[in-house]
């Protein structure tokens, strides 16, 4: 149950957001340039004022401070697609194998056993043996630590020798990823 002043405040905010929403949403895809985010990021801006909304009713430009919000939460939206770029161009950036006559049965059943790997397990198996990333390069792709990627490497190693057959299970892991790239990552 709401005092006066609550339902104020909730009477002040929503004529806030009706007055600003479009605003802050079109600031927010000029930004980043992403028309499909904009609508999240205005909708995250103004929960982030309703949760601040005393402080902010009382700021002399109540616009200025969400437009300030807007654009914090912009930048980080940008950053994070960089890092999110720069992982795939450190996957991609790795030496392109090319191999003759391919084991087309042994790479669909490499592909089914990694599959049925749990997705952390599959990362570092495919990081560590089929792009041939350094442990630490690994964790860095992964953010995760060192330690872990030498975990879920052993144990998903483990789980493809039990799945493929102990026979050259690295070896399988490898040709199969090289033999994938050759087909531009999809699988056939």
């Amino acid at each position: 149950m709401g005092t006066v002043v609550d339902d104020a405040a909730s009477v002040e905010f929503h004529a806030f957001f009706e007055r600003h929403y479009a605003e802050l949403s079109r600031l927010a895809h000029l930004l980043t340039g992403e028309p499909d985010a904009a609508d999240d990021l205005a909708a995250d801006a103004l929960l982030a004022l309703w949760h601040r909304w005393d402080r902010v009713r009382a700021a002399d430009h109540p616009a200025a401070y969400a437009r300030g919000v807007v654009a914090n939460l912009a930048r980080t939206r940008i950053r994070s697609a960089v890092r999110e770029r720069r992982r795939i161009a450190l996957f991609w950036s790795q030496r392109e194998e090319k191999v003759e006559n391919p084991d087309v049965a042994g790479t669909v059943d490499v592909q089914e056993a990694l599959r049925r790997l749990p997705f952390r397990k599959r990362a570092c198996v495919v990081l560590r043996h089929a792009f041939d990333l350094s442990e630490k390069d690994t964790a860095l792709a992964l953010g995760v630590s060192v330690g872990t990627v030498k975990s879920q490497t052993s144990k998903g190693m483990a789980e493809l020798q039990r799945l493929l057959g102990p026979r050259n299970a690295p070896l399988r892991v490898h040709a199969a990823m090289a033999r994938t790239s050759d087909t531009g990552g999809r699988d056939r």
